[in-house]
């Protein structure tokens, strides 16, 4: 990702000061690239970060553990690509092995979010800013990784309501 694959957004690279609030890191995993998202060290918004195309195992376990450390990131959110059923096919079960790996990898806490219509949701933003027509062709990884990130973080703020 940190190399010209990928497509990086502006936010600026600050890690987390000790004791502070840390960013929450956003990953629609797909088997051929890698959408990221990132929040606000609030954890109040989320903002399209880079999509990352798919190396090996290793070199993407490496450049994530780079994009954690660089954006001081304190946990990770990995799409479940449940069927609208509800159930887990095969690409929820190779999401959710991914989402364990990073955990082992990166000893950084992971969550699982259903990620029901999310690329959907991306592909109605993208065609509304027309922000579509300056990415390649098909390429909303990243904007799939926001709408995942964002749903996340409503529903954390909704538990913190409720008690």
């Amino acid at each position: 990702m940190i190399a010209a694959r990928a497509k990086t957004s502006s936010i600026p690279e600050q890690p987390a000061q000790a004791g502070a609030p840390a960013r929450i890191l956003g990953v629609d995993y797909g088997r051929k690239r890698i959408g990221l998202a990132l929040s606000d060290e609030m954890g109040l918004t989320a903002r399209p970060l880079a999509t990352l195309v798919r190396e090996n195992r290793q070199s993407d376990v490496r450049r994530l553990r780079e994009i954690c450390r660089r954006h001081g990131v304190k946990r990770i959110v990995v799409g479940h690509p449940l069927h609208m059923s509800g159930e887990a096919g095969p690409m929820a079960n190779e999401a959710a092995r991914f989402a364990g790996r990073l955990f082992k990898e990166l000893t950084i806490p992971v969550d699982l979010q259903d990620e029901r219509l999310t690329s959907w949701e991306a592909k109605q933003m993208a065609a509304e800013t027309k922000s579509s027509s300056r990415r390649k062709r098909g390429s909303i990884d990243d904007l799939a990784a926001t709408v995942l990130l964002r749903e996340y973080l409503e529903r954390k703020r909704a538990e913190e309501k409720r008690g």
